[in-house]
């Protein structure tokens, strides 16, 4: 297998993507964060002393969405037009779901990761108060379209219905 971040000296580089088409892409992320039944309760009903949990997490995560290039050291820059960030309570769970589309050269996947792992952070800083043992897991790619590679995960992913979480 060839790596593609990797030179012909061996050191990391950013992959040249100059020579590739502009298409139209697109990548959904999740990720779970799990808590007490008190912080849960203090999030549905908007309780916590810095406020609004979920809605707080949905723009941190559009905002983490456009800044991943200078989180994640090799990616590129890429101009979003659109982002999308679901935060919702499930069985004592919270349940995130993002969505990151644009029409470029290379991928949104780490860009719809970032998002997900961004609000789930943001959910936890709002309510470690409560629960300082809550967990953030399934951080996970469930799907993406565009680009030389391909799709990946199904092709209807029902983004925006009901997030159910494991």
């Amino acid at each position: 297998m060839e790596l593609t971040h990797i030179n012909a000296s061996g050191e990391a580089h950013m992959v040249d993507v100059g020579a590739k088409d502009d298409t139209m892409r697109a990548a959904e992320a999740v990720a779970t964060v799990r808590m007490n039944a008190a912080a849960y309760d203090a999030i549905v009903r908007g309780n916590l002393k810095k406020g609004d949990a979920l809605g707080t997490a949905r723009i941190a995560g559009i905002m983490a969405a456009k800044r991943t290039s200078e989180l994640i050291p090799l990616c590129h820059p890429i101009v979003l037009t659109k982002v999308e960030v679901h935060c919702e309570p499930v069985d004592g769970h919270i349940a995130i779901r993002t969505r990151v589309e644009c029409t470029g050269k290379t991928g949104v996947e780490m860009e719809a990761l970032t998002a997900a792992s961004v609000a789930a952070l943001t959910i936890y800083d709002m309510a470690k108060v409560i629960d300082r043992a809550m967990t953030i897991s399934d951080v996970h790619l469930i799907y993406k379209t565009g680009g030389k590679s391909g799709d990946f995960g199904g092709s209807d992913t029902g983004f925006g219905e009901t997030i159910r979480g494991k």
